[in-house]
């Protein structure tokens, strides 16, 4: 996308970084201090840091982002989750957690709203628990996440805020956003008790998923893929990175990409990079 990188241009990236200071080692910080140098990175989600917040503030200075606003939910399990917000603008009115105090501490929501100069906006860096369909005390755990993510994203809604749910949301919601959908009909990340949380918050509550709204009804693009055999090169890969919109907000954006690396051996994480474009 071309066009003035002013100040009513705003561009937002989900990124999971499968450990943020593997990322910084393996390069995939600079790639986004280089984003959002080029004006393509104003606000940047981040998600599996597993750091502390003095780790990751460290990997950040070293990275270029010494001067960022930052907000860090991290986990109270070492080397666990871990969500961030990093901003070119201030951020207001940071939030841990969501719902119950079962997911305070557990580096899974942080929320914030940013002081955009054309508006401010309200965004979520989300780490949905995977569950596992075979353990039922995982699963369950999903459930209740879930459960408390459509509890706040209502309450945005009702509110009138414009905001944004952005991360790794650990279901692919519908048939197009995983290439082995028939491999997978029970397998968590694709039980239809997942996706039917994805329909009543799109269908129902009347969020945009931005993904969607721009590439249409095609297969992918995909997100994540297994380091497993081959399935990076083959392109069997999942979506289950998102970018989750109001209304306002979406009708505002013109463009969505997703950063897949050119090849394996490029890769610095088992995800791509997703942004958004709005004016």
């Amino acid at each position: 996308m071309s066009g003035d990188y002013g100040v009513r241009m705003l561009t937002v990236v989900s990124s999971n970084v499968n450990g943020v200071r593997a990322a910084l080692r393996k390069g995939g910080l600079a790639q986004l201090r280089e984003a959002q140098d080029a004006g393509k990175a104003d606000v940047i989600c981040l998600q599996e840091v597993r750091a502390t917040t003095e780790q990751l503030h460290e990997c950040l200075a070293e990275a270029g982002f010494g001067e960022a606003h930052v907000a860090h939910d991290s986990s109270a399990k070492l080397g666990h989750a871990g969500v961030a917000i990093i901003s070119k603008y201030a951020l207001q009115d940071i939030t841990f957690g969501v719902g119950s105090k079962e997911f305070a501490k557990t580096g899974r929501w942080v929320e914030a709203t940013v002081d955009h100069p054309s508006g401010a906006f309200v965004v979520a860096s989300v780490y949905v628990p995977t569950g596992n369909a075979e353990i039922e005390e995982k699963q369950a755990e999903k459930y209740r996440f879930l459960d408390a993510m459509t509890k706040r994203m209502r309450a945005h809604m009702k509110g009138g805020a414009e905001a944004l749910m952005i991360g790794d949301l650990n279901v692919a919601h519908r048939k197009a956003d995983l290439k082995n959908w028939r491999g997978n009909l029970k397998s968590a990340g694709f039980l239809p008790e997942e996706r039917a949380y994805f329909d009543a918050w799109l269908d129902k509550h009347g969020w945009i998923d931005l993904h969607r709204r721009y590439f249409g009804d095609v297969d992918g693009p995909y997100t994540w893929w297994s380091n497993r055999g081959q399935a990076f090169d083959n392109n069997v890969g999942w979506r289950i990175d998102y970018l989750l919109a109001t209304p306002g907000l979406a009708a505002r954006c013109t463009d969505v990409e997703i950063g897949r690396a050119a090849t394996y051996a490029e890769r610095w994480s088992d995800h791509a990079a997703v942004t958004a474009y709005f004016e």
